[in-house]
């Protein structure tokens, strides 16, 4: 089953409705397509106690990151080639098991070129099929499956040219007896002054009932995270940039402002904000036309471009 509904309290990611499950053994993270690690990051940031158990991730620059700052010292991993005896994952009385696997957006996101996560396509988005393949790989070897995945991608996954291969995807999960739950969560809802929407989804295996956070007021504008001294290499300062400020300041956009001051800035419609724009993939390219869409930072009459 799968459920995308409201929440009436704010609660911790592992808190249930219904039938409740209570994680009181240790855990082992398992990150697929890990990154540099952000939702061991994110476990931290909540005091979750865990292992890094296992890392699966192709780019070893990314890697290098992750074992930077975790302490860890994981390999460069192909999904392609790993199987599900891999991932060892065993004695599930004893460990709670947390696989992650936030797969590639590059063929969901509007910034690219949306080419889809089919079954076979060979996109890099399709790599979800692999965790299906290593799933039946353990399921079919009589292992043992971990009892919670999670999932976080851009809200394309869902979106109408994707649904059909969404849907496939919930119904194998539900096929291995796990329970579904999804929902677009903003960054700026919970506490984060930047407009980031993402999807997340959460399966456990058994039959549980699960409600995501309440959002809750933002309490701080851009304003409070920017610094008031930052050193001169971080800034960007030759003549294009000086070109798009002078036009924003000729044209009324830019305010005399004797504070930290966001500006959107957008060329069709720029404006004061307190929020950051969502930071996309093709963010600032091509500055010699101008960017789409950006943020500028001023500082006591002063502007930069950050």
């Amino acid at each position: 089953m799968t459920d995308n509904y409201e929440c009436t309290g704010q609660m911790s990611i592992f808190d249930l409705v219904g039938q409740q499950i209570k994680i009181t053994k240790p855990i082992r993270l398992i990150e697929l397509f890990a990154g540099y690690g952000s939702q061991a990051m994110a476990l931290k940031r909540i005091g979750a106690e865990f292992e890094h158990y296992k890392v699966v991730e192709f780019d070893r620059f990314a890697v290098e990151s992750y074992n930077a700052v975790h302490g860890t010292n994981f390999p460069p991993l192909d999904i392609t080639k790993i199987h599900g005896a891999d991932l060892e994952i065993c004695d599930t009385d004893t460990f709670t098991y947390l696989l992650t696997y936030s797969f590639p957006c590059t063929d969901l996101s509007v910034a690219g070129k949306q080419a889809g996560m089919s079954k076979g396509s060979g996109t890099r988005s399709g790599l979800l099929w692999e965790v299906e393949r290593i799933l039946y790989e353990i399921r079919d070897g009589g292992g043992e499956l971990p009892q919670i995945l999670f999932m976080e991608n851009v809200p394309q996954v869902h979106g109408k040219k994707n649904m059909a291969d969404f849907q496939e995807w919930i119904q194998f999960l539900e096929s291995l007896g796990y329970t579904n739950f999804w929902k677009d969560l903003n960054a700026k809802d919970y506490g984060v002054a930047q407009n980031r929407n993402r999807c997340f989804m959460f399966s456990f295996l058994g039959n549980y009932t699960y409600r995501f956070p309440e959002p809750f007021p933002l309490a701080k504008k851009l304003k409070d995270y920017l610094e008031d001294d930052v050193e001169e290499k971080y800034y960007i300062n030759n003549e294009k940039t000086e070109k798009l400020i002078k036009q924003l300041i000729d044209g009324g956009t830019l305010p005399d402002a004797d504070m930290n001051t966001c500006i959107d800035g957008t060329i069709k419609a720029p404006e004061k904000k307190t929020i950051a724009n969502c930071i996309k993939a093709k963010y600032d390219a091509g500055i010699s036309n101008f960017p789409k869409d950006g943020t500028l930072v001023v500082k006591g009459g002063i502007t930069k471009w950050k």
